[in-house]
């Protein structure tokens, strides 16, 4: 995590209680793309807009512009935007979420 802490992500990290394991397992559900912003909502509670925040601070400003684009408009990240087939809203790799704070692995 860097030294530097923006007001916002401090208080999105103090808001919620954030430990280093949730700040990576959001991470890491922001880069898959079949897991929409709503079930890191679910799991953790952050909006679409503090999950972009976090990735902001936590990413070098050149991948976090790369992924910005990547998911900008993906049907896939928003489950309004979906289609109706797709049930699921986690990839194939990702374990079962249950709800819990820490996924367990």
């Amino acid at each position: 995590m860097r030294c530097f802490l923006t007001k916002f992500s401090m208080k999105v990290i103090e808001k919620y209680q954030l430990q280093s394991a949730d700040i990576d397992r959001i991470i890491e559900m922001a880069w898959e793309d079949r897991t929409p912003f709503d079930a890191i909502t679910l799991q953790f509670g952050l909006s679409e807009k503090e999950v972009i925040e976090l990735m902001k601070f936590e990413m070098h400003p050149r991948n976090w512009k790369k992924w910005r684009a990547r998911v900008q408009g993906r049907s896939t990240k928003h489950v309004a935007k979906r289609d109706n087939e797709v049930l699921r809203f986690k990839s194939k790799l990702q374990r079962t979420i249950t709800g819990n704070r820490i996924s367990k692995r």
